[in-house]
Order: C-alpha cells, then structure tokens, then sequence
C-alpha cells in the first residue's frame, strides 16, 4: 500500500487535498488486492483491527462483553457488501462525507445514504444475533 501511495504520489495534481488524494490511491489498491483475493482459497484467520487496551478500571467481565462486541460488529461489517463496507469502515475511521465520496468517486448525499442503509442493516444484524 504505501509502495503504490509513493509510486502515485507523482501524478498528484492537486485537484484535492493531499490527504483525499493518497486515501482514493490507497482505496483503490485495496479494491484490486480483494478482487485478486476473491479468488484464492479462504482464510479464516483474519482480523481487521486490534482490540483497544483496556483501562485497568474495568472488570474482567466488562472486557469480555466489550470484545464480544467488538467481535460481533466486525463480523456484520464484514457480511456487508464490498461498498457498503468499505464506506462504513471509512466512515468510522473518521473521514467526512465529503472525504469518502472522493475517494470513492461518488456523491457525498449518496455516501450518507449508502451508511444509513448500512447502519440499518448491521443494528437488524447485530440485534439478530445478540
């Protein structure tokens, strides 16, 4: 990812901000890497995030709860299709609208419609399940 970032960054015009720029690059990359995995046998030891540290003022049993829903949310964000997950994923790292719908080459009403529509489907998942 960072190889293709580097590489790219020459062809950086300024037609966006920097930081929108080296996301939609990086998107992309993934984008490609998936599809080149789709096809390769599955794996099912994977995980997209590190667990928090938790505060030395929580129970042992609060942890627990709190990893099993952590557990359970990526699971639904994982069940989610490729766009959907992608823009919620982006969406809780931060990003704006605005910063999504560049890197995406969509409309910014229609990233917040596409993670309404996602929120809604992982809340039935979620409540399905728990």
């Amino acid at each position: 990812m960072s190889l293709a970032v580097w590489q790219a960054l020459s062809n950086f015009k300024g037609d966006s901000s920097l930081k929108t720029y080296v996301l939609r690059v990086a998107h992309n990359k993934a984008v490609t890497h998936v599809a080149y995995q789709v096809k390769q046998p599955k794996s099912e030891s994977y995980c997209e995030t590190d667990m928090p540290l938790p505060s030395p003022q929580t129970t042992a049993e609060h942890r627990i709860v709190k990893q099993d829903e952590v557990k359970q949310l990526l699971a639904a964000v994982r069940q989610l299709p490729l766009q959907p997950r992608q823009i919620i994923t982006m969406s809780m790292e931060g990003l704006s609208y605005q910063e999504i719908a560049e890197v995406c080459g969509i409309t910014a009403s229609n990233v917040g419609a596409i993670i309404n529509r996602a929120k809604k489907t992982l809340l039935e998942q979620m409540h399905h399940d728990g």
